[in-house]
């Protein structure tokens, strides 16, 4: 995994799987990297992180790992470095960008819906099969329960049916669907509007979204307006 620096103004950090004969799956060991990495991104002064992958498919899930002796330790060696991950995506400050190609199955497909916004190609595929052995995805649903439909999300895991990028979008798993071939323009696009905002604008957005739907309406409302006066003061305005 790498993380680069794009060509708008260095105002981008993207992070990049480069494991395509694997499907992009992911290690233990190489998700608590991607944590890590992704929290390295949002103490730079990057204004978007974008997660991204090599090869046809997005991430095929989590790479079988050794088995735990004790439920204690399967929590803290396998459950927390996931959680972590969709933490890690929550608390950075910035807008964090998935881009999907092709297949993104369980932990992709979760990792996918998780980021703030999530671009998918034509051929993305999103599918929930931890039931075929047994292995309720309540890590996945945790992390895309909040954003995607009640029913659609229980009849994607029960039935572990695959959804495509066109029901995806209508679900509001995905935030826009282009062509395999213009994947990037639709990206560069993205960050061409994102990446000449104030800073201060955008994390404040972002902290709102994050936050506000745990409070009751009020409370939003007021926290809306501490965040607006915030940002307003700093620009002079």
């Amino acid at each position: 995994m790498t993380v680069i620096y794009s060509s708008h103004a260095a105002a981008v950090a993207t992070l990049t799987i480069d494991r395509p004969a694997e499907g992009n799956t992911l290690t233990i060991d190489m998700l608590r990297e991607l944590s890590a990495a992704v929290r390295a991104a949002g103490a730079t002064a990057a204004k978007a992180i974008v997660i991204r992958t090599n090869g046809p498919d997005f991430c095929l899930g989590r790479a079988p790992g050794a088995p735990s002796p004790t439920a204690m330790k399967m929590r803290a060696n396998v459950c927390e470095p996931i959680l972590d991950v969709y933490d890690a995506i929550a608390g950075a400050r910035q807008l964090v960008i998935a881009v999907v190609q092709g297949r993104a199955h369980g932990f992709g497909a979760a990792m996918a819906g998780a980021c703030d916004l999530t671009l998918a190609a034509d051929n993305a595929r999103f599918r929930l099969p931890e039931m075929e052995k047994d292995l309720p995805p309540t890590l996945a649903i945790s992390a895309l329960m909040a954003r995607v439909p009640r029913k659609a999300l229980t009849y994607m895991v029960y039935a572990m049916a695959e959804i495509d990028a066109p029901t995806a979008l209508q679900l509001g798993f995905v935030s826009t669907v282009a062509p395999l071939a213009g994947l990037d323009a639709a990206l560069d696009k993205v960050l061409g509007a994102i990446t000449v905002r104030s800073p201060e604008a955008l994390f404040a957005v972002k902290d709102f979204f994050r936050v506000a739907p745990q409070m009751e309406p009020r409370g939003a409302a007021d926290y809306g307006a501490n965040l607006l006066a915030a940002v307003l003061s700093s620009a002079g305005k």
